[in-house]
């Protein structure tokens, strides 16, 4: 048997511990939200992708990164009063990184019903008309004169392009690619007629590539909305709040501002918009 000596000390040593252990276990815990946790360690954590540009655009000379959803997280870190954390993904890794809890936030994600059912949305920040960029010589005007047989079509694959072109262009050949530069290659190369993108980004590829043909929106137009993505949590505190942030910040204007001000850094603007088309 133990010595009440040996018994007491052990008690001590016991509750010396769990009290040591509680703050960790507190700053810890798998419970602790994603808002609560930005608040506590005053960081915000994100990332942007190389050669995302007016999206997201790093320097290569001075690693410094620039496009409209920074602006948009140095403005809700600068909110938040914390810092912002910015590493790198790709379109397609994004989701993955909020659900593996690399990171708070993501901006820039189509919300579509697969993605759904495995991260949260926020309100929308701007609409983006699906669009096509065409080879030379190429012409199509509506989605019927697209979904035809003969018609071939470029997309990324996985991405919110690629399902509306399932959806919309069942009988046109679609072709699949890693990365949407890959599927604007094929283009460019004659292997495909046309690629679809939401229009910002069929109006850069335009830009960076003049020998392409057309920016096409076809009629009837349909677009995607652009919002930021979270982790799945019960508590759904860090959406709604930016939710709010966004709503808020869209009246004020501020939200267009950055969008149009970082085109330059692909040199679009809203007057190379087609007729009709807007954010």
């Amino acid at each position: 048997m133990l010595s009440r000596r040996m018994m007491g000390g052990a008690a001590g040593l016991a509750l010396a511990m769990a009290a040591t252990a509680a703050p960790a276990a507190a700053q810890g815990s798998p419970a602790e939200t994603t808002f609560d946790r930005i608040r506590r360690t005053k960081k915000l954590r994100s990332a942007a992708v190389v050669g995302g540009a007016p999206y997201y655009h790093k320097d290569l000379a001075t690693g410094q990164w620039r496009g409209f959803y920074v602006d948009l997280l140095r403005m809700l870190a600068e909110e938040l009063e914390c810092e912002l954390e910015l590493g790198e993904t790709t379109w397609g890794n994004a989701v993955l990184d909020l659900q593996s809890n690399k990171i708070d936030i993501f901006f820039g994600l189509n919300p579509t019903p697969k993605r759904a059912l495995v991260v949260d949305f926020s309100v929308p920040c701007f609409s983006n008309a699906f669009s096509f960029v065409t080879r030379r010589g190429f012409q199509a005007r509506t989605w019927d004169e697209l979904n035809r047989p003969e018609v071939k079509i470029a997309v990324d694959t996985g991405s919110s392009q690629d399902q509306v072109v399932t959806r919309l262009c069942p009988r046109a050949s679609v072709s699949r690619f890693k990365s949407a530069d890959e599927a604007t290659m094929a283009v460019q190369s004659g292997r495909a007629d046309a690629q679809c993108l939401v229009l910002i980004l069929a109006l850069t590829a335009k830009k960076k590539l003049p020998t392409l043909g057309d920016v096409l929106v076809p009629t009837p137009v349909f677009a995607t909305t652009s919002n930021a993505g979270f982790r799945r949590e019960a508590d759904k505190t860090w959406r709604d709040y930016v939710n709010t942030w966004i709503e808020f910040n869209k009246g004020l204007g501020a939200v267009r501002s950055a969008i149009v001000s970082n085109m330059e850094l692909v040199g679009i603007s809203e007057a190379d918009f087609p007729p009709g088309v807007t954010l």
